[in-house]
This record gives structure tokens, sequence and C-alpha cells, in this order.
């Protein structure tokens, strides 16, 4: 697995228990730096926020916090975790009506090589939070950059932006995030492949 593959995959396994501010900025440090060949700022940065948030880690996401790190001394302090607490975030559907953000978004998912379906959901009390989910997608980071900059020039302050690759079970998050949301598009399976 490639450190960008990684640190995706790590911080998905984070969303919901890292603040949303902390997790979009990150993923947008991957992006960027996964295609410069740099991933130095989110090294630097996620043992610290796993640190200051009081966020542990199980075996297997500290693997990937290692691959994507290196091994050091701050990742050696981040706390180890059995199992991830289960968050429990209420998500809605989002609207049956797309507005611009979500379009955007969609003209985006279609484009990219390896998207398979975009869902749409709320999160908060209120539905203040949009959420979007992309099952697929080849450089998973690279499209979650891509959405999360254009959720942000739609007003999302914090983008919640979530790629899952082909293959990876969805975390308990996604789960409730999947179960709650509602489908704008899917690929047709004759263009699957």
């Amino acid at each position: 697995m490639s450190e960008p593959a990684a640190a995706h995959e790590l911080l998905l396994r984070l969303a919901g228990r890292l603040p949303d501010d902390v997790v979009w900025r990150l993923r947008d440090w991957l992006a960027a730096g996964a295609a410069e060949q740099n991933l130095a700022p989110v090294a630097a940065l996620l043992p610290r926020a796993l640190l200051r948030n009081r966020v542990g880690v199980t075996d297997a996401e500290r693997a990937l916090l290692t691959a994507t790190c290196g091994d050091n001394r701050l990742v050696d302090a981040v706390l180890p975790l059995h199992t991830p607490d289960a968050p429990h975030p209420a998500f809605v559907a989002g609207p049956e009506l797309p507005d611009l953000a979500v379009l955007g978004a969609l003209a985006v998912v279609r484009g990219h090589a390896g998207t398979l379906e975009l869902r749409h959901a709320r999160r908060g009390p209120h539905g203040e939070q949009r959420i979007l989910l992309v099952h697929g997608a080849e450089r998973a980071w690279e499209l979650t950059g891509t959405l999360q900059r254009l959720l942000r020039v739609h007003g999302d302050r914090t983008p919640c932006v979530e790629v899952l690759p082909d293959g990876l079970e969805p975390p308990t998050y996604h789960q409730a995030a999947i179960v709650g949301s509602r489908s704008v598009w899917t690929r047709t399976p004759e263009y699957a492949s």
C-alpha cells in the first residue's frame, strides 16, 4: 500500500473521532502533498492531532500511522485502543433535489476513474453538516481533495467528503452515514469496467 493510500485509509478510519476541521485540513494536505511526493505536513501534524484530541488507535490503525508518518516518538506516544468507540452521529438523507454544490460534485465524481456511486447525507441535530460519500475511486485522496475544495467554494466551512476505495470495509461511522444517506448517482453496470 502506498503512503498516500495508507494515509487516506487512516483518515477515513478517524472520521467521526477527530474534529471535522482537523480531518478536512489533513485530507487537503494529503491531496496536495501526494501530487508533489511530499507527505511531511501530514506526517508532522497527524500524530500531534491524535495526541491533542486524545484519540487512540487500534493496532491496524497504528500500522497505517507508521506507514504514513514513519516510526518516531510521536507515533509511539499515541494512545493504544483495542476497539474504537462507535460514533453516534445522527445522519439524515440529503434533499431529493441536489443543490449546486452536490451537482458540481456529481460532475467531478462521474469523470473520476473507478467511481461507482455518490451519496449525500446531512449530519447533526439540525442537519447542518453536509456529508458526501463516494464509493470506489482510483487515487481516492486526490478525489477527496478536489471535492473538499469544491464544497469550500460553495460555502462549506469544514467540508466532509468520504471517498471509500473499492474493497475497503466501511468503518462504523461510514456505515451509519451510508444508511442515513440518499443516492445521487450510481454508475450503470455496463460502464463500471
